[in-house]
């Protein structure tokens, strides 16, 4: 499943000449792309589909959808191993980590 989830910036830099950001997504934090929303800040929210902030989000909303995305497992769905959870699925081990149940880092 690919959903547009919001997040809170937590920095941002050019990189290669591209505005990119360090974005918490309660909790889970990921690179993202700003080209789209050039003129977004750190401390805002801003709602992110596949690597891209495509729109701003007030506060509240965001909290809310985290909460009720982290309530309904969407954010370890969305953001979890995704070899841990075919493996899980399968009632198998995760061939990643060679027969644990850990992620690896």
């Amino acid at each position: 499943m690919c959903l547009a989830v919001p997040g809170k910036i937590i920095s941002i830099e050019e990189r290669d000449g591209t505005l990119m950001s360090v974005v918490d997504f309660g909790g889970v934090e990921k690179d993202v792309c700003l080209q789209y929303i050039p003129d977004a800040d750190v401390g805002q929210y801003v709602v992110v589909h596949v690597g891209f902030a495509i729109q701003r989000l007030d506060e509240e909303s965001a909290v809310r959808t985290l909460a009720e995305f982290e309530h309904l497992g969407v954010l370890e769905e969305e953001f979890a191993d995704g070899f841990e959870l075919a493996a899980r699925q399968a009632g198998m081990a995760n061939p990643n980590t060679n027969g644990s149940s850990e992620v690896p880092s």
